[in-house]
């Protein structure tokens, strides 16, 4: 597929299925901002890309549960294009645990903070760099935790608020936004691995959920994929990661 010239935003890029998308937009010669709260971890994934040479990325740092970062991530994206085609909210805070006591005050205000509150913000003060696109998409890595009725995951209870937040910003945001050409793209992944065998068997790995958000950027502008739901094959084992960041 070829993305080359793509402006792409990613949040959560510093590892793991953050960094996947990163590297896989720039691989098909995208232009990438990459965020994360660990400016380091981020600015070495930068550097990992352009050694590359296809397409080129810069790192920045948004912690998306303080307000003022996220809108300094935005100023800095606007400061170095005129136009934004693809944002990915991917950024996330993850907290496990079965009962409310299992995290701190402070870890479920960050968790709510970064997943609901600095997600509105980044996609409301990036909306004028993707209504000046030709082609705009928003994708959403929300999680299985925020759909109706899910409870498979041993995430805690506020990373489940977290995400149904997110989903349903989204629902009245692909809504609202249809009419102008901008499509919002969601992705509710169960629990997954980072790498593995892609059998129908096994865990689902961020590889494949990787290519489903690469396959609906790359639809023609008349195809909106709202959402992707994923079938739990079983429930992921010790040493999982989650849908997250």
């Amino acid at each position: 597929m070829d993305l080359d010239g793509l402006h792409v935003a990613v949040t959560g890029a510093a590892r793991d299925t953050g960094r996947l998308l990163a590297e896989a937009f720039a691989e098909r010669g995208a232009r990438v901002f990459l965020s994360a709260r660990d400016l380091p971890a981020a600015r070495a994934v930068a550097d990992a890309i352009n050694e590359r040479g296809a397409g080129r990325a810069e790192a920045f740092h948004c912690d998306l549960a303080a307000p003022d970062s996220v809108r300094a991530f935005a100023a800095a994206v606007a400061d170095r294009s005129s136009h934004l085609d693809v944002l990915v909210n991917n950024g996330a805070a993850y907290v496990e645990g079965e009962d409310l006591a299992d995290a701190s005050d402070d870890a479920i205000e960050s968790v709510l903070a970064g997943g609901g509150t600095g997600t509105v913000l980044l996609t409301k003060h990036l909306l004028p760099l993707l209504r000046t696109s030709s082609r705009p998409d928003v994708v959403n890595m929300i999680s299985a935790c925020g759909e109706v009725g899910h409870h498979r995951s041993g995430a805690h209870p506020a990373f489940y608020a977290a995400k149904h937040a997110h989903a349903g910003f989204a629902e009245i945001l692909s809504y609202r936004l249809r009419p102008e050409g901008i499509r919002v793209i969601s992705l509710f992944p169960p629990d997954f691995v980072q790498d593995g065998p892609r059998r129908a068997d096994g865990d689902l790995t961020a590889r494949s959920v990787v290519d489903c958000v690469l396959f609906a950027v790359g639809q023609p502008r008349d195809c909106f994929i709202r959402a992707f739901h994923f079938e739990q094959v079983r429930r992921s084992g010790l040493g999982t990661t989650p849908a997250v960041p």
